[in-house]
């Protein structure tokens, strides 16, 4: 069971939030929209499914604004799927009146969509509890949901509350059961059907390898915002934990699966779930095409860069590569040096007219090491879209990745060649950009929070990399190519892998020695396709192309008067509208408007 709250997250690969860096919280306050008629009106229909949700995956409404849930926990209890899917039918019916009765054409648009991730919801749903067992990685769980609370996003008065959640995570409050136990009912009580799935071998040992760095973090985060009285809980936090890690080693882990592949109706939701609605061996070929052209180009520029920077001349692009790595930034001036070429990026994107960006800094900081156990990539953490009172999203950068061993240490972005093109992706003009122009515009929910999908956010941020590549110095452009390399060795090797087309192996040598991954990222990217999020690493490359086509038609429709600035500032009106509507409103709309 996968609401839709929660499918938000995971796509974003979100171990929620932290403090922000001291440059960070010095930041002016966005200037949040007064909402149109008909965005408010539609804002109060996207509450009929966001209060059905909610109760059933309580920290993920929290974090994005909704008030309420502060101390709630993630529901559990007996035939939670069922009670789940009768909640969402019952909203959808509810939502099919309003549809019914509604004039407005945004209004119905938006309607449409809360009707549409409704259905999503049950089918996922169902779909989830034919095929797989329900095993939880109750301690991420538990630090994720905590970890969303005490933020400096987060009110002091909110912090507060995070101790009556840990308590109902223990049991320990009124009317509560403690999830590690719930969590082993579900497991157990599934186990009577054995056509379904266990969980893989791969999450079952990471979560078995993190515990430890999930109950120090939990412990950090209470220490650090000063949270009175939570001695006691957080030492039946540690014993609930282990406990729960010693049942899964004894009676989940002897039953994992090696074999990471989904059923295949199963994998086909996956992607229809992050926006991929081509055939998964159709986006194989385009992935392919699109591999063996950025790796030309990366050849063809390898050499310019080695001149540059004084290395030996080689078209090795994966060889010019590791060379600018050794130009390594300490851990302690990773966070400065990001920020310095963050500071350099708004006044190319004003110069070059590629979109209109605030006036204020972006908030930046480094991954801790709980957030990099949860997350183990660079991602971007969104501030709330409900009640947003001026909050700023974050860019994350995680230092390594704990449960790779003696692999741990990334050195994929911790170099000053890397710098520029993920401030691109993760900042401006990228997923910072794209969520802050949703609260700043007054984007209404229904296009923000429920059209949501990976294909919309990631295509977005691919893009705005490609607008920042003609203007970066050369070794930047050449680490945007290896990123690009990277996205669609994704759209090809992830179904691969799903499908049974290609090896593990394989396609870590494609990683390692083709993309020029260190063996910790090309770990945690084998991973991201099979196990964390299966279908998802395609969505990069699919979102960008499709952006890609609907502007040469728009320059094509419009000749010299296509305005990019406009263009770009259009697509970010529209919240994360999928591809064919956002394709419908630039025809029927920004094309008539530039004639």
């Amino acid at each position: 069971m996968k609401p839709t709250l929660l499918a938000v997250a995971l796509l974003l690969i979100l171990p929620l939030g932290a403090p922000a860096s001291a440059a960070a919280q010095q930041a002016t306050p966005a200037a949040v929209a007064a909402n149109p008629a008909w965005v408010a009106r539609s804002n109060a229909y996207a509450q009929i499914l966001l209060q059905a949700q909610a109760p059933f995956q309580p920290e993920q409404a929290s974090f994005f604004g909704v008030p309420g849930y502060d101390d709630r926990v993630y529901d559990l209890g007996p035939q939670y799927p069922e009670r789940f899917r009768t909640a969402m039918a019952r909203a959808r019916t509810e939502l099919q009146g309003k549809l019914a009765s509604e004039r407005d054409p945004d209004v119905r648009q938006d309607l449409q969509i809360l009707i549409g991730a409704a259905d999503q919801d049950i089918e996922g749903s169902e779909l989830d509890q034919r095929l797989q067992l329900p095993w939880v990685d109750v301690p991420k769980l538990v630090f994720s949901g905590l970890n969303g609370l005490l933020s400096e996003q987060t009110p002091p008065e909110r912090r507060a509350r995070a101790l009556e959640r840990l308590r109902r995570y223990l049991g320990q409050a009124e009317g509560s059961t403690a999830i590690a136990t719930l969590a082993r009912q579900r497991y157990e009580e599934a186990l009577a059907d054995p056509s379904r799935l266990q969980p893989t071998r791969i999450e079952v040992e990471q979560s078995l390898d993190n515990v430890d760095t999930y109950i120090a973090g939990i412990g950090e985060l209470f220490a650090r915002y000063r949270i009175d009285g939570a001695g006691e809980a957080l030492a039946a936090l540690k014993r609930q934990m282990t406990d729960y890690a010693q049942w899964t080693r004894a009676q989940v882990l002897p039953k994992s699966r090696s074999d990471t592949r989904l059923p295949p109706e199963l994998y086909a939701f996956r992607l229809k779930q992050v926006g991929i609605d081509i055939d998964p061996q159709l986006l194989v070929q385009r992935a392919q095409l699109e591999f063996m052209e950025t790796r030309s180009m990366l050849r063809q520029l390898a050499p310019l860069v080695a001149r540059e920077k004084g290395l030996p001349a080689s078209d090795d692009y994966v060889q010019v590569i590791r060379a600018l790595k050794r130009d390594k930034i300490a851990d302690d001036q990773l966070e400065t040096h990001y920020r310095g070429v963050i500071d350099r990026i708004d006044p190319i994107i004003r110069a070059q007219r590629i979109v209109d960006v605030p006036n204020r800094p972006m908030q930046m900081r480094l991954g801790s090491a709980a957030e990099s156990a949860a997350s183990p990539a660079p991602h971007f953490l969104p501030a709330p879209l409900v009640g947003n009172t001026g909050q700023q999203g974050q860019f994350v950068l995680p230092l390594g990745n704990p449960a790779a061993g003696a692999d741990a240490q990334y050195d994929d972005f911790n170099f000053a060649a890397a710098a520029w093109t993920l401030s691109a992706h993760e900042g401006r003009p990228g997923h910072e950009l794209q969520f802050t122009a949703m609260v700043e515009r007054g984007v209404s929910l229904a296009r923000s929070m429920f059209a949501f999908n990976s294909v919309n956010v990631e295509g977005w941020a691919l893009y705005a990399e490609a607008e920042m590549v003609p203007f970066e110095p050369l070794e930047g452009q050449l680490i945007a190519l290896q990123f690009r390399l990277l996205r669609a060795a994704r759209a090809m090797l992830d179904p691969m892998l799903n499908l049974g087309l290609v090896e593990r192996e394989r396609a870590r040598q494609v990683l390692e020695d083709d993309v020029g991954l260190s063996a910790a990222m090309a770990r945690q990217e084998l991973d991201r396709y099979t196990v964390r999020s299966p279908g998802q690493a395609g969505s990069y490359f699919y979102g960008y192309t499709r952006i890609l086509e609907l502007r040469m038609r728009t320059e094509l429709a419009l000749g010299d008067r296509f305005d990019r600035l406009a263009f770009n500032n259009f697509l970010l009106d529209q919240g994360l509208l999928p591809p064919d509507q956002l394709a419908q409103a630039v025809e029927q709309v920004f094309v008539p408007s530039q004639r």
